[in-house]
């Protein structure tokens, strides 16, 4: 049986006194999953992202990558790990050197991980790898990072990662910093490498609507602790837990009929300054019983290709809290729409 590509067992990351995450369970399989990760600040998206890149090591629990936890690896298989794990960061600026042509950041990995036996060989290498992302090299090559506008640098990270033929890509929110004209391209970009290359990406975001746009399921995180997750059709299009419902109306409306924020829910502004020891929305939550403040809320399916945990749903607690593979069966089909038609989803 072929292990899951990557699988977080109950991590916790704590600073301090705060939790960063609180006991994660997540399979990703070995498929050309596309993943969004989901949530406000704070929510833990950005540790999540770091920790699957084995930048840190979590408090308590493991991460393993291929049934390898990435902790006790050894230097060869470490290695290995660094080139099928690639990661797109928020700002590329801060990842290139300013003395640096941008030829550099492209030619510095090749020689690394010796994937290239030539010069010419790695010239062609960056060259594809640049026009897979819609850049033409003559006018992107020997120019210094200043020289370029942050989607040509975006997209150059973009490039970065892809030359080296990873099995996944964790792009942590990869078009915030780009304007919303090139937010598009690049996501179709991004979807042409997963659907060309198989490359598997995990997608953190707090931007719903792009998240929808790109990805076939989503996980919303709140706190460190799972909300809701599920197919990004139905936990988008109809979210269930009051938390992604908040999310969810966030999005401003295109019916000038129906002004921003009608549907925003409110909770009573006395519980917000109560501490729950129970579930952690529970003061800003307009649906809080009394059982939410003293009690954790169980992983429940409320419907199928989807879990939440909050105490509105009466279905039988699943056995486990392993988030993914919970509600993405093997056999499930896809429902997103064709190509062309992402943009009218959300």
């Amino acid at each position: 049986m072929t292990p899951p590509l990557i699988e977080l067992r109950g991590v916790l990351q704590t600073y301090g006194a705060f939790t960063a995450l609180d006991r994660l369970q997540m399979t990703l399989p070995d498929t050309a999953a596309m993943l969004a990760i989901a949530g406000e600040s704070g929510s833990g998206k950005t540790t999540l992202a770091r920790i699957m890149l084995g930048f840190i090591q979590p408090t308590e629990g493991q991460v393993l990558y291929r049934g390898r936890d990435i902790a006790t690896m050894s230097r060869a298989e470490r290695f290995t790990f660094g080139r099928e794990v690639q990661p797109i960061f928020q700002d590329p600026f801060n990842v290139f050197n300013p003395f640096y042509r941008v030829d550099h950041v492209l030619k510095t990995p090749l020689r690394k991980f010796g994937l290239a036996s030539t010069q010419a060989e790695a010239q062609r290498i960056i060259e594809d790898a640049l026009s897979r992302v819609g850049l033409r090299p003559k006018d992107t090559l020997g120019r210094f990072p200043h020289e370029l506008s942050g989607g040509q640098r975006q997209r150059i990270m973009v490039a970065r990662a892809v030359l080296l033929r990873p099995r996944l890509i964790i792009a942590d929110e990869p078009v915030s910093m780009v304007d919303a004209s090139l937010r598009a391209t690049i996501l179709d970009e991004i979807r042409d490498l997963n659907r060309d290359l198989g490359i598997a990406f995990v997608y953190i975001t707090h931007d719903l609507t792009t998240a929808f746009q790109l990805c076939d399921d989503i996980v919303v995180l709140y706190q460190g602790r799972v909300a809701e997750a599920g197919a990004v059709e139905n936990v988008i299009g109809a979210p269930q837990h009051p938390y992604s419902r908040l999310l969810v109306s966030s999005i401003p409306l295109p019916d000038p009929s129906r002004r921003w924020g009608d549907d925003d829910l409110q909770a009573d502004p006395a519980q917000s300054a109560r501490t729950s020891a129970g579930c952690r929305f529970a003061p800003r939550c307009p649906q809080a019983m009394d059982r939410c403040w003293s009690t954790d809320p169980a992983m429940t399916r409320p419907l199928q290709h989807r879990v939440m945990a909050c105490h509105l749903d009466a279905s039988a607690p699943l056995e486990g809290t392993d988030i993914v593979s919970a509600f993405s069966e093997p056999d499930r089909a896809r429902s997103a729409p064709p190509r062309g038609q992402q943009g009218t989803k959300a």
